[in-house]
């Protein structure tokens, strides 16, 4: 409360002040208010921890990449985001993607045609990288399948990876954090799909974690990396090659057959002319045969001449928004 008498300002719990000072005061915190120089920290705290990188208008919406400093993987990390225009004025479903072996955040961004069906159902849609960057562990970089850009989504317990490779709960504990932190999303509705090793990834991310998420879908998914190739130089590497009943704990033909949660319906995609396919990496049937044992619905598409590249993602991303808005409505 201000009380006036005889030219001066009295504030009831400080001392009298010239109303020529008491003016200069109060213009001066306009002016760093309207400067940003004095902000109220609990608001901006948050904001402040992620930076972006590049933004661009796409669909009536903004194609973004931003990066931070990852507490999980002790190094500095980048995703992407398309925020939709109905994130301008209140919550909006969130889709997470998870990608595939070599790739960046990019790799989804500038190749997979999201943007559209995101706007199209305003959807948020969050796309990171692969796995942990920069870390200067030995042998991190020697191969295109393990490493750097070929992080499994896998918590490793093994000595050398255990303090950064920590992608599975970099993806289902710190981003969405982020995520719900820093942008207009509805926490109960989020959704998550991936491709090839990213396909994998959503796949456990769901149903190691029922209820987190609304719905899941993959395109081309190791299915069943215990008993692949890739699978297994992955966990002998970050889960040790003398636990292999720790890898299960990773597998989704293991966790799909112990599924307790809420009704989860499972979307696949999987190309007929994959090489990954005939060379025996992704074993799709060893996933419907888990499914029907669990009793979790799966829709497995085989899609006739298609490979595993984005021009086959891209062909079929569309009926993948479908899937998920179906189940955000419900």
């Amino acid at each position: 409360m201000i009380c006036r008498n005889k030219g001066f300002i009295f504030f009831p719990t400080t001392p009298m002040i010239h109303p020529f000072i008491a003016l200069q005061q109060c213009l001066s915190r306009a002016f760093k208010l309207l400067l940003g120089i004095q902000r109220n920290p609990a608001h901006f705290s948050t904001m402040a921890s992620i930076t972006e990188e590049s933004s661009n208008k796409s669909f009536g919406g903004w194609q973004k990449v931003y990066s931070h400093d990852s507490k999980e993987l002790g190094c500095r990390m980048k995703f992407g985001v398309f925020i939709p225009s109905e994130a301008e004025t209140g919550p909006v479903p969130v889709v997470y993607w998870l990608s595939g072996l070599t790739c960046t955040e990019q790799n989804f961004v500038t190749k997979a045609g999201a943007q559209q069906y995101a706007a199209k159902h305003g959807f948020l849609v969050v796309a990171p990288d692969t796995s942990p960057r920069g870390c200067n562990i030995e042998g991190e970089e020697d191969s295109w399948d393990f490493g750097t850009g070929a992080g499994f989504y896998v918590d490793a317990t093994e000595e050398k990876w255990k303090k950064n490779y920590r992608m599975y709960s970099y993806i289902t504990q710190e981003l969405p954090a982020i995520i719900t932190e820093n942008f207009k999303v509805a926490s109960d509705k989020a959704a998550i799909m991936g491709h090839s090793m990213g396909g994998h990834g959503a796949l456990i991310c769901a149903l190691k974690n029922p209820g987190q998420y609304k719905s899941v879908s993959a395109f081309s998914p190791i299915c069943n990396p215990i008993n692949c190739p890739w699978g297994v130089k992955a966990f002998s590497g970050y889960l040790g090659a003398d636990k292999k009943d720790s890898w299960k704990e990773y597998d989704a033909c293991e966790l799909v057959k112990k599924y307790n949660g809420p009704p989860l319906e499972i979307l696949v995609d999987q190309g007929k002319a994959d090489n990954f396919l005939t060379q025996g990496q992704l074993l799709p049937d060893a996933l419907v045969t888990s499914c029907a044992a669990g009793g979790v619905p799966l829709i497995m598409r085989m899609q006739e001449e298609y490979d595993h590249s984005y021009y086959f993602i891209s062909s079929f991303m569309g009926d993948h928004f479908d899937h998920h808005a179906k189940f955000f409505k419900s």
